[in-house]
């Protein structure tokens, strides 16, 4: 959460010449719904199968970049899938970093982070990362730095294998 898959991956998506699909957005059209409300009404368990069946179906398109939300990867065979799909990218940032975006950011519409602020915020973030990482790492490139470093690396991103 709040890594920049989105901005990112418009950023790879346009330099590629290919479409630009973000999994949550695509989601939130299709049942007319937002995340938030997904999860405050049918629980994380509904979202997660909901998730899993538009990442399917994005999986079909060809030509794009989709950013996934940050769960995505950890839940059934999703990071197998993606990796079987095409390339798969996880771009690592640190709690404390991550923290930071957040804060400044609309960290409160984020059903995990809800209500989180300061040190709070830092714990929640630092434990979902320990759980969430060894599906991350089991992407094909890895990318990390401070934002202008990340942003520096996908624009020399040529293609996606």
């Amino acid at each position: 959460m709040g890594s920049g898959k989105s901005a990112m991956g418009k950023l790879l998506a346009d330099k590629l010449g290919l479409t630009f699909i973000d999994l949550d957005a695509y989601i939130e059209n299709k049942y007319r719904r937002t995340i938030a409300n997904i999860f405050a009404d049918e629980g994380e368990t509904a979202f997660r199968e909901m998730e899993k069946n538009c990442l399917h179906e994005v999986s079909d398109f060809e030509d794009v970049v989709i950013a996934t939300g940050g769960g995505a990867p950890c839940f059934f065979d999703n990071m197998e899938h993606m990796n079987s799909c095409g390339e798969t990218i996880y771009l690592r940032l640190t709690p404390e970093h991550l923290v930071q975006r957040l804060s400044s950011s609309k960290a409160g519409v984020r059903p995990l982070l809800q209500n989180k602020k300061g040190n709070e915020l830092l714990q929640q973030i630092t434990e979902l990362l320990k759980i969430r990482e060894p599906f991350y790492m089991q992407a094909q490139l890895i990318i990390e730095g401070s934002d202008e470093e990340i942003e520096r690396q996908i624009k020399l991103l040529d293609s996606l294998a």
